[in-house]
């Protein structure tokens, strides 16, 4: 049995401080993503958010596996992950304007993102991921060639060509079939994908505080507050519930080389963009919420609350399904019955988010029956 057919060995590592600290700078962009479609709750302005959230998140994960297979243990590898960050550091500035005046600022940072990720990736990945990069490097540059060329177009030609990017970073791996090759230590590959879904939703937590700002500290407010709370944690539960990350992990680890590379580029790839985005619209929907409790929500805000639920399901579906770790029936049924609950918040907002507490709450109730 030849070396890509079996289960990879691997030496394994924890996540460190420094790409605990990356993480956080990457965070100001979900930060600023939640402030923008909270700003504009429009089609377009949904729009806008999930082309740059989908451009953000490839090389975010494009760090996540750069620093899987490239440990920062060294002066010179910390200093290029420092740079990485200042890049999405000027990403996360630029976007409340990157369809506007900001967008060459947008294109910039993202470029920096691009060529630090690609350059410490082929010169201290290993010979099986660094030859893997350079294949998929040119795919890469070629996106962040079109953000950066993109920030300077007027904002129709900025989505056509951001949009475009999109399109090539989904089709790249398909076209560039040797993604096998990169070595995907299993437990820190779990572990770092987690930790950045629990501080994305300690964006909702934030979203809680922000909307209730200036309000007087009454029993709507806390009782408004409480529920929100109620929804952040039954979404950790979804994610962490029954140590799904550590299922998760055993999934991967029982893999062959080919098998981990594909299943990390679906379940924490593609799966983990409407997992991440869906945290980002709840939060909005929170933040909309808090100081109209008692009244009814607009169809944006309603449909932030109970679609942002459904995306994350929908992403926690797939997820499960391409690892197959779990049953996915009754997240299936909740996903069409969170979004049965945006009549509700067009009569009263604390009415939904009080229903969308109890319909995660028994789909998560009837997993853990079927499972004792």
């Amino acid at each position: 049995m030849s070396a890509e057919t079996q289960p990879q060995e691997e030496t394994e590592y924890r996540v460190s401080t420094l790409e605990l600290f990356f993480d956080l700078v990457f965070v100001f962009t979900i930060t600023q993503l939640t402030r923008k479609l909270a700003d504009d709750t429009s089609p377009l302005g949904f729009g806008q958010v999930v082309i740059m959230l989908f451009v953000i998140l490839w090389m975010y994960f494009g760090y996540v596996w750069l620093t899987n297979a490239v440990p920062p243990n060294t002066a010179l590898r910390r200093v290029l992950l420092m740079a990485g960050m200042g890049g999405f550091l000027v990403i996360a500035l630029a976007i409340p304007n990157a369809f506007e005046a900001a967008g060459p600022a947008f294109g910039i940072g993202y470029l920096i993102v691009n060529l630090v990720h690609s350059g410490l990736f082929i010169s201290a990945g290993g010979p099986g991921s660094a030859a893997a990069m350079a294949r998929l490097a040119p795919f890469n540059l070629g996106s962040a060639g079109l953000v950066m060329i993109g920030g300077f177009l007027p904002s129709t030609w900025r989505a056509v060509a951001w949009t475009a990017a999109v399109v090539l970073m989904i089709v790249s791996p398909y076209v560039n079939r040797r993604h096998g090759e990169f070595q995907i230590r299993s437990a820190h590959f779990v572990e770092r994908h987690g930790l950045v879904v629990i501080v994305a939703l300690g964006e909702s937590i934030i979203a809680i505080g922000i909307g209730a700002a200036g309000l007087p500290l009454n029993l709507q407010l806390v009782v408004a507050a409480l529920l929100g709370l109620a929804l952040v944690y039954q979404m950790w539960w979804c994610y962490f519930g029954r140590d799904q990350d550590v299922r998760a992990e055993h999934s991967l680890l029982n893999m062959t080389r080919s098998e981990r590379a594909r299943a990390a580029l679906s379940a924490f790839g593609w799966a983990h963009a409407p997992i991440l985005l869906g945290i980002v619209v709840v939060a909005v929907g929170v933040k909309k919420t808090i100081g109209h409790a008692t009244e009814h929500l607009y169809l944006s805000g309603a449909l932030a609350l109970g679609g942002g639920v459904a995306i994350f399901l929908a992403g926690q579906v797939y997820f499960r399904l391409r690892l197959r770790i779990g049953t996915v029936k009754w997240r299936v049924i909740g996903t069409v019955a969170a979004l049965a609950t945006v009549p509700i918040g067009l009569w009263l907002a604390i009415a939904q988010v009080t229903a969308l507490v109890l319909v995660v709450g028994a789909l998560l109730a009837v997993e853990e029956k079927e499972r004792a």
